[in-house]
């Protein structure tokens, strides 16, 4: 199995129009693949500029955010790079599309690393912060598991949540819930 970061990943389109996406990318020889599902506008981005920055942040309220419909996250411009970071990034990577691999499905974007940059300490591991992070990928896949799977999930991580989170990971966690209670009573 392959090393996949999970990362906030930004691209834009060719009027510079940012689009901000959670997206696991793939590690890989010396470099990065991201993989996004078609359609997409991160698959319609990278066609368009072919560069995005992988934005590597512990503030689970932008995973959650970007699923529940707040995608509305401040940016900063990166040095010789067309595309923004994320200011919650604790570091970031330029990545540079080198090749792609077709599909029909899932289109395969090799990226070099073109810079790297910390921006603020990485303070240690919470898991009110990974079960949050395991309750945003639940959500993007709400439609491909059964409900049982997701609410015995969502049971055992809601456990660690309690125990650990603070003020924005339960903010986090109920923006998520939300999606998930209206996912069921539709």
């Amino acid at each position: 199995m392959p090393y996949i970061s999970e990362t906030i990943v930004t691209t834009v389109d060719r009027q510079g129009k940012v689009h901000i996406a959670p997206l696991g990318i793939i590690a890989e020889r010396d470099g990065w693949v991201i993989a996004p599902f078609r359609p997409s506008t991160t698959l319609d981005n990278l066609a368009e500029v072919p560069f995005a920055v992988a934005n590597h942040t512990d503030d689970v309220r932008v995973f959650a955010g970007c699923l529940t419909g707040r995608k509305d996250w401040p940016t900063v411009a990166v040095g010789g790079c067309p595309v923004p970071r994320l200011a919650a990034a604790l570091a970031h990577s330029v990545l540079e599309v080198v090749e792609v691999a077709d599909d029909g499905v899932r289109p395969r974007h090799f990226c070099r690393v073109a810079g790297q940059q910390a921006h603020a300490p990485f303070t240690g591991m919470n898991r009110a912060k990974a079960a949050v992070l395991e309750l945003a990928i639940l959500v993007s896949r709400l439609s491909m598991l059964p409900r049982e799977k997701i609410e015995a999930e969502i049971a055992y991580l809601s456990i660690v949540l309690e125990k650990t989170a603070g003020p924005d990971e339960r903010q986090a966690w109920g923006w998520l819930m939300e999606k998930v209670a209206a996912y069921f009573d539709r």
